[in-house]
This record gives C-alpha cells, sequence and structure tokens, in this order.
C-alpha cells in the first residue's frame, strides 16, 4: 500500500442532497436564477475518490420528484449504478438511498440523475467525480472545467419546456450561455513556464464543443477517465461530446502579461464563441523550458478484450426527425429514436440482447441518422476499434463513443461486470425518446 493509500484506507464519504437552490450563474450584479442542484452548487460539488479506496455517499432527496444519482463512468456493482427501475427504484422525495463502491479506475468521471434526467440535469444537477491515482502526477496544477450551457428568458430564468417534441427530434435543447464550474468565466489567470493539467467534463444535454486554445498546442492524456496515447487533436481542435471527459496537458508558452482566447467553433463560423480568456500574469516565468516529453499517465486495470472469439452484435441507430419510425404493433406512435438488433428493436429496459460473463462483446454501432449521438454504455470502458471500416492506430478506452452521421464503428469489451447495463445515447432528449437499450451480461 501506499502512502497516499494508507492515508486515506479508510472510505472516503461525500453526501448529496439534491434540491432546489438558486445560483449566480451570469455573475454578480444579475438576479439569480432558479435551479435544481446538488447540495445548492452549481455546478458541484466536486467529489473527490481514490483510487482502490472505498468511497460511500446517502443521497437525500429534497426535490418534489424521484431521481437517482448515476456515477457515470465508473466500473462499479450494477446496484449502484442508478438507473431507476433497473438498478433500484427512484428515492422518493424526502427519502434517500445509500451509495457505496470502490472505484477501480484513477481519472475524470461524473455524476448526474437518471429519473426526470432532461428537468433535473438541465436546471444544473450535475458535478464532477475526480478518482485520484496513488501517485499524484507531476503537473503544476490540476484545473477542473465541468462545462455546461443554458437557455435564459429575459428575466435570467430559464426557459421552460425541457424535453421538447422538437428539440428531441432533432439535435436536443443547445443552450445561448455556456459556463465554467456552474458560472460564466472569467479570465483564467496562468504563469508562464507551467504544466497544467485540466480535466474538461462536458455537462450539457445536448451541446457538443470543439475548444481550440490560441497560441497553444495541446496534449490529449486520457479520454472518458482513462490513460490513452498522448495524441495532439487534429487542428488544435478538442472534440467533446455531451458525457465525455478529456484530460488535457496544457504548458503555459504564453507571453507574461499577455491573454489568449479559447474559442469553440464546433457549430461552425457563424456560431462560435469565445469560451474562456487566458490571461497571463507579469511574473517572471516559473521554468525557462518545459520538458518534450507528456506526462504518461499510469493505465487502469481494465480488462483487455480478447478478439481471438467475441460474441458479435450489429446495433443499428434509427429514428430522429423525418425519420420514419412509424407505428408500434398496437397502433400507437413509436417512439422518436430506437436501437435495433437485426429486425428487433429497444423496447425500454428489456435488454435487447445477452452476453455470457466472461466473453468479449464485439459491438458493430451503425448511425443511419442525420444527427450526431454520443453512446454511453454503463459500467464498462470499452475499446474503440474502428471508425468506417479505418482500424484506430491507437485504440483507446472510452465510455461514450461519438456516432457522426452514417458512422459505423466498432467496440469491444470484456463482459466481467454481471448485470443489467443500460446503452443510450447522451443527448437526453434522445435518450428520453427511445434512444436507449439494456445489455445483460450473465
Amino acid at each position: 500500500m501506499t502512502p497516499a493509500q494508507a492515508a486515506t484506507s479508510r472510505a472516503i464519504t461525500a453526501d448529496l442532497r439534491p434540491a432546489p437552490a438558486k445560483a449566480a450563474i451570469l455573475g454578480a450584479g444579475r438576479p439569480k436564477t432558479d435551479v435544481l442542484a446538488y447540495n445548492g452548487t452549481v455546478s458541484g460539488p466536486a467529489v473527490t475518490m481514490h483510487q482502490a479506496v472505498p468511497f460511500q455517499s446517502t443521497v437525500t432527496n429534497g426535490l418534489d420528484q424521484g431521481t437517482t444519482v448515476h456515477w457515470h463512468g465508473i466500473r462499479l456493482p450494477n446496484d449502484m449504478d442508478g438507473v431507476p427501475f433497473l438498478t433500484q427504484p427512484p428515492i422518493r422525495p424526502g427519502a434517500d438511498f445509500h451509495y457505496a463502491f470502490t472505484p477501480p479506475d484513477a481519472g475524470t468521471f461524473w455524476y448526474h440523475p437518471h429519473e426526470h434526467t432532461a428537468h433535473q440535469m438541465g436546471r444544473g444537477m450535475a458535478g464532477a467525480l475526480i478518482v485520484k491515482e496513488p501517485e499524484p502526477p507531476p503537473f503544476d496544477r490540476d484545473l477542473l472545467w465541468v462545462l455546461q450551457d443554458w437557455a435564459f428568458e429575459p428575466n435570467d430564468q430559464f426557459v421552460p419546456g425541457f424535453d421538447t417534441p422538437m428539440e428531441a427530434a432533432m439535435s436536443g435543447r443547445i443552450g445561448s450561455v455556456v459556463t465554467i464550474n456552474g458560472v460564466v468565466p472569467g479570465p483564467i489567470k496562468l504563469r508562464a513556464g507551467e504544466r497544467l493539467r485540466i480535466r474538461m467534463v462536458n455537462a450539457c444535454l445536448a451541446r457538443f464543443m470543439a475548444p481550440r486554445f490560441a497560441g497553444h498546442p495541446v496534449t490529449v492524456i486520457a479520454l472518458d477517465g482513462q490513460p490513452c496515447h498522448p495524441f495532439q487533436p487534429a487542428n488544435g481542435q478538442v472534440i467533446i461530446a455531451p458525457a465525455q471527459r478529456v484530460d488535457l496537458q496544457l504548458d503555459t508558452i504564453g507571453e507574461p502579461g499577455h491573454n489568449y482566447p479559447v474559442i469553440d467553433d464546433f457549430y461552425g463560423r457563424h456560431a462560435t464563441y469565445r469560451l474562456v480568456t487566458l490571461a497571463y500574469t507579469k511574473q517572471q516565468p516559473r521554468r525557462r523550458s518545459l520538458p518534450a516529453q507528456p506526462i504518461i499517465l499510469p493505465p487502469n486495470p481494465v480488462p483487455k478484450p480478447d478478439l481471438s472469439n467475441p460474441v458479435r452484435h450489429h446495433l443499428d441507430i434509427v429514428g430522429g426527425m423525418m425519420g420514419g419510425m412509424g407505428m408500434t404493433a398496437d397502433g400507437k406512435p413509436a417512439p422518436i429514436w430506437g436501437i435495433k438488433d437485426g429486425s428487433r428493436i429497444s423496447d425500454g429496459m428489456a435488454p435487447i440482447f445477452t452476453i455470457p460473463l466472461g466473453r468479449t462483446a464485439l459491438l458493430t454501432l451503425v448511425n443511419h441518422t442525420a444527427f450526431w449521438h454520443p453512446m454511453h454504455l454503463h459500467g464498462y470502458s470499452y475499446t474503440v476499434l474502428s471508425r468506417n471500416g479505418v482500424k484506430e492506430p491507437y485504440p483507446h478506452l472510452r465510455d461514450t463513443v461519438i456516432l457522426r452521421p452514417k458512422d459505423t464503428v466498432e467496440i469491444a469489451f470484456a463482459a466481467d461486470n454481471p448485470g443489467n447495463w443500460m446503452f443510450h445515447c447522451h443527448v437526453i432528449e434522445h435518450q428520453a425518446n427511445g434512444l436507449m437499450t439494456v445489455i445483460r451480461v450473465t
């Protein structure tokens, strides 16, 4: 046991209470916004765990409707996964639920509700989970950016009508104000000559993002909490879908006293905006030079898939605006979205197929729609093998992979964690309107 593990050998506790609150999202001098929040905080609170050290949380429901907590990206026991009517009953108003698990992986994760998700998460209920390595990597600073977007009325309150049919059939709700850690960000002060770790968490309902760091080549060192082969993103554009996380290494090579914008241009020239400004102090650089080689994070103990004889399934993503889902067998309108395994289409919480425990699953995901979908599997980190027939040069682990329109993506995982595991699009309005299923491992 390392000194860090010995110091935290007893269970870490972080209790949560979701309840109505007011938050100064738009800054001082503006009316506070009515929100739903954990412990009164948007975004947050940030929950810190330690790898391989037990964690527990009693969640007391201060809302007027049921809720749960899903510990997104954590490989945990099925009954701790926080999916209502699948792994647990909803937590009733005034009641509580005790979660307890031991995180096997270090990295950047997050938590959010999985009951009335668009309503609760869209009004502020989300927070970061940081699982620390036994020995901290040698960064000078560790920065957390929880990214959210909001649609406001003129009175600084949220536009009502979460999960509307029009939003659900298209790209979901995309707000006009983007925040970092629950507030419209002011300049972030940096000192030249430092090596930073920036943990980015996309906690938006539907907004994809693609930050560019002007004047700073950034290096991706982890995806969805899992360390990866370090690489610099194409064209400097860090694409991050709803529910995804990206850990970046940023070396502060800017000039003291100068400012550098971080621009998000995912939606094109007419929707480009400044996410935040990196503002250098006038201090002398902390170091004259920084190492050329990036910091490589220690790997997590995720079992490798055995591709010699996998269980194969082909899943088709269908539906959306003009998707032609038609009617159900009893003559009712079909859900807007769906997942098909051959001729069988997803049906709520009924498992779409079963993977024998101990086997490797190889899933081919085909997006037949005109929309982007971040597909998330609970309880697992899977290996992304290929996209559109081209093998990944560095196969990497994710728990949420982007399917662009007409994409075909292959993923694989060793089915070592038994239970009924939700698999869904993390554009929340898509998930709530049919783009979800359950994969059983037994």
